[in-house]
């Protein structure tokens, strides 16, 4: 079986340390399952942070995790688990309100896990990434 890498100008992608690619994929497809890598709050024409209110921060971490997720062929619909990173466990009630407004009208929420940690860049409250399914017909 084959495994294959998503990328997309509609989410950031941005190296680690100055001058050096990221060592890693938008998101990999295999077997009908689409692994999304961690999404933070990024401009993807920018790649600076979109701004330093959390709320702010979780809407463009959510429609970022989006944009790779509908590049690898799938949608909001199909996705099955959500691990969630952020900064400050104060924050974790606006999470919910503004998770649980993306997942609006969708039928089942995904499973979830969430942790408060510290994402690797400064300046970054909050972090997400996914697996989703492929539709049937893919």
């Amino acid at each position: 079986m084959t495994i294959n890498s998503v990328s997309t100008g509609d989410a950031p992608v941005v190296g680690f340390s100055a001058g050096t690619a990221a060592p890693l994929s938008q998101a990999t497809v295999f077997n009908g399952l689409v692994f999304c890598s961690g999404q933070g709050p990024l401009d993807p024409e920018t790649h600076t942070i979109v701004s330093d209110d959390f709320v702010t921060q979780t809407r463009q971490t959510l429609k970022n995790m989006l944009a790779v997720v509908e590049a690898a062929g799938s949608s909001r619909e199909l996705i099955l688990k959500c691990n969630c990173y952020v900064r400050d466990i104060e924050d974790f009630p606006a999470f919910n309100a503004e998770y649980r407004a993306f997942f609006e009208g969708v039928s089942t929420f995904p499973a979830r896990t969430t942790v408060q940690a510290s994402p690797p860049r400064a300046g970054v409250l909050v972090e997400i990434e996914c697996v989703a399914a492929l539709p049937s017909s893919s």
